[in-house]
């Protein structure tokens, strides 16, 4: 199996087991936070639809220049409209990610934040980092919050406490 190839079903599965958290999201606990400076639930759930948002600029663009001021990163209401917003940002990245062929993997990409560069990675190293690992990430923070609003955490790699395969 090639780089890409293997790049494409990660996304899949990853998306999948991301999209199954999102769905047990409580609509009457949207902005819970388990702490002050925790974020809420909802917006958690919008940052892992932000981590994927990141797929079409690295795919379609040699450099992402950054710019935090300007930046609007993807907001919901409730999970309806999270999983909506999820569902058509995966569909957004996998077009992208069907679009590239495998040399462009290796391709260089920047990332710019205002202009300064921050990192030059080649272009598979940077979705792996900056999509993949990073809603990986946050996905587990949200298995977390489930979990404190006992709600059944759906399986991940393997069974849950809650759940079986």
């Amino acid at each position: 199996m090639n780089a890409l190839v293997s790049l494409q079903a990660e996304l899949a599965n990853e998306t999948r087991t991301t999209r199954r958290h999102l769905e047990r999201i409580p609509a009457d606990r949207f902005d819970w936070r388990p702490h002050p400076k925790s974020s809420t639930v909802g917006a958690l759930g919008c940052h892992l639809v932000s981590c994927l948002s990141f797929v079409e600029p690295i795919v379609t663009q040699d450099a992402l220049d950054f710019d935090p001021a300007t930046r609007r990163p993807f907001q919901a209401a409730d999970p309806a409209a999270l999983l909506a917003g999820f569902d058509a940002t995966v569909a957004r990245a996998i077009q992208a990610l069907d679009g590239i062929a495998e040399p462009d993997l290796d391709a260089p990409w920047q990332f710019k934040i205002r202009g300064a560069l921050r990192f030059e990675r080649k272009r598979g190293e940077a979705l792996r980092d900056m999509t993949l690992s990073h809603l990986i990430h946050h996905r587990g923070q949200l298995s977390v919050y489930l979990r404190l609003l006992d709600v059944a955490v759906p399986p991940t790699y393997g069974p849950t406490a809650d759940e079986t395969f």
